[in-house]
Order: C-alpha cells, then structure tokens, then sequence
C-alpha cells in the first residue's frame, strides 16, 4: 500500500553512519521540501506529484523519521545543528546550490530557514505552510499537550510507548474532513516500535524556549537572518486550526515577510497539506509561476563544514 500511496524512487545518503532516506524525482529547478514533526516525506506526496514534471523535487526524510535510519542517541545527536547540517551535506551531495525554492512546515520551517540562513543566495522562492522560524511567539504559550511531552516522564512514555504524539496529530491536524484509514496508518507506520519513536519525542524535548536552553542562541540567529529574504518572493498558506502553529505565528510571519502572499484556510489545522491540498497545490504553482528571480544583496550568517557524503539508491519497499 504504501508503495501506491508514495510511488517513488528510494534514495539514501550515508550519513555519518546513518542512511538518510530521500525523494529526488524530475528535473528542472530544485523545490526542496522539509516536513516536521510527527511527519515525513509523505506529507509532500501529492505537491511531489504536481510539480516533478516541471522541477527537481527533492524531499529528505529526517534521521529517526520515515524511511531514514532511527538510531538511539549513542548514533546521532537528535538537535536542530544536526537536521540543518543534515540538509546542507544532502543539498551538496546533489550540486543543489541556486535558484531554489523552499517548502517548509512545522519543524521544517526552523531547519529550512535554518540552512538558508548559512545560504540565503541560493534561495529563489519560499514557500511556508504552518511553521515558523523564531521563538515562541510571546503571546503564544507553549500547549499544555507540548509542555507535558517536553518535560515529564509521562510525556516519554505517552510519546515513546503509546506513539501519542504521532497517532493524535494524525486526527486533531485535520480538520475539513478525517484522513482516510490507509493514510492515517501511513503517517503514522514509521513510527511502530519505542525505538522507531525517538526522533518523535527528540523533536519536541529540543524546543527552546529560554536563553541557556540547548538551540535558543540558534533559534534567535535564523530569527535574526529572516530580514535577509525581504526580497525573496514568499508565499504563506496557513491553516488557522492549528492549536500550535496558529494565529500568534502567523502574525510573526506577516510581521517578518510583509512582501509575502498569504492565504488563510478558516476550517483547515496543522496538515494543511491535507485539509486543503488541492487549493494550496494551485496556489503554489501560480506562485512558482508568477514569482520572478530575486536580487537580493545577502551575506551568509555562518557556514558549515560538512563531511563528503556517499548518495546510494534502492528500488521502493513497503514500510515494516
């Protein structure tokens, strides 16, 4: 079933140790496309569909998700430092380095703008779908649910033993209508053992939320380089259900991106991708369409050295 649902090539780059698994299908200038938590790559299924005829789609799945590698925290360190150097070391493996167009939800938003922070040149288009890429809005709490899942043992077993986080977000991120059985079941099938959870919990235990906090410092550097894409055409769709990512973010968004094209989905929650995926399919490739080259004048806030990474393939294999 899933090779029907996600009918892609398998690609995997070796990753210190660790296979990184990745969608690279069709040619043409490169749309990179990041997920969050709990996700994967198959939430961009259906824009990989819609534009790989036309662009270069390419979509890793992060270390401890989908189809990538889940190790425990003796083979990978589950910070946000790591998923942005994990894109950069991807990118490069694949001579990816102009006139590319971001997608970003969720977590991905901090790792995507995080990589174009160190890059901000090789950024032609930005695309944010229910993100963000700055603190916590100071007039956004973090929910009770994140809170509880951040800092009690409750929270690990609830994540890691029970795959809480995960299988809840599956009901409550859609709103205009229940995904279907297999696709509820796809979302949540890489993440079927404690094991297999780690990156789940990893994920919301690495949100910082004061200064001294482990990626605070960072999380205020890619704030701070966001003035960097003020000339970068930026097309927001949010879906306004969303008890995280919601309103707060994104009046943070139109306050940072005042350029941007936004579109606002009343009845649609976190996977707005989901809820509204033809609508919000349409409006990007009206987007890509429209948006004209940017000249931005932009320095790169750090870089990164990366190790040569080796880029293997495999036919596609259902999940287990």
């Amino acid at each position: 079933m899933l090779d029907t649902l996600l009918p892609f090539k398998r690609h995997f780059l070796s990753r210190n140790g660790n296979k990184l698994h990745y969608i690279n299908e069709g040619q043409g200038e490169p749309v990179v496309m990041v997920h969050g938590n709990p996700s994967w790559s198959f939430y961009y299924r259906n824009l990989v569909s819609a534009l790989k005829d036309t662009h270069q789609c390419i979509v890793p799945d992060h270390i401890g998700c989908g189809l990538s590698d889940k190790p425990d925290d003796s083979g990978y360190d589950y910070t946000l430092k790591s998923r942005i150097d994990d894109l950069e070391a991807l990118l490069d493996s694949l001579k990816v380095k102009e006139n590319i167009t971001l997608v970003v939800h969720d977590w991905g938003g901090m790792i995507g703008m995080g990589y174009a922070a160190r890059y901000p040149e090789r950024i032609k288009r930005l695309v944010i779908l229910n993100t963000g890429a700055f603190h916590l809005p100071d007039t956004k709490p973090l929910p009770l649910a994140l809170w509880i899942c951040r800092n009690t043992l409750l929270g690990t077993v609830l994540v890691r033993g029970f795959n809480a986080f995960s299988s809840i977000a599956s009901y409550v991120g859609v709103k205009r209508q229940p995904m279907s059985k297999y696709i509820r079941e796809a979302y949540v099938a890489p993440f079927n053992s404690w094991a297999n959870r780690i990156s789940t919990l990893r994920f919301v235990q690495d949100i910082p939320l004061k200064p001294g906090d482990r990626n605070y410092q960072l999380v205020s550097d890619i704030a701070a380089s966001l003035p960097k894409f003020a000339k970068v055409p930026t097309l927001i769709c949010w879906g306004l259900q969303d008890f995280v990512f919601d309103k707060h973010f994104l009046a943070k968004w139109r306050e940072h991106m005042p350029h941007a094209q936004v579109h606002e989905f009343a009845d649609c929650g976190h996977y707005i991708l989901e809820d509204a995926s033809d609508e919000v399919i349409t409006h990007i490739k009206h987007f890509m369409a429209e948006a004209q080259t940017p000249e931005p004048e932009v320095q790169p806030v750090e870089t990164a050295q990366v190790t040569e990474p080796k880029v293997e393939t495999q036919a596609p294999q259902a999940a287990h």
